[in-house]
Parts: structure tokens; sequence; C-alpha cells
């Protein structure tokens, strides 16, 4: 991600997901952003991935 409007379409995609309470971005403009979702009940990988990238981005990792 590298600017603001990256921020606020990756937000809007995952908190369209229906378990999703919350998302922070830690923007780093040019290198990895961290991206954190909190949610009610455990969210399936496949839908943060396809979230993520109908934002136009690609989710390199995921700790839980």
């Amino acid at each position: 991600m590298t600017c603001g409007h990256c921020v606020a379409a990756v937000t809007e995609e995952l908190t369209g997901l229906a378990e999703v309470s919350a998302v922070e971005v830690d923007l780093v403009p040019g290198g990895t952003s961290l991206v954190t979702v909190t949610s009610i009940a455990p969210l399936p990988e496949p839908a943060v991935r396809d979230a993520v990238q109908e934002a136009g981005h690609t989710l390199t990792g995921v700790d839980r």
C-alpha cells in the first residue's frame, strides 16, 4: 500500500466481511504495511485474501 486511498480500499473490503469488528492499518509506503483485523469469530484465510485482492493488494502473511 502506498497511500490513504489504499488504506481506505483495504479497510472497506475487510469490514465487508460479516465477522469483522475492526480494521487497523499501519501504512508503510514503499514497504510492507501491517493490517490488523479484529473479528468476533475466526476468519477463513481465503476470505481475507480475497478481500485484500479485491482492494487491489496482496496478502503476504497471516499471523493468528
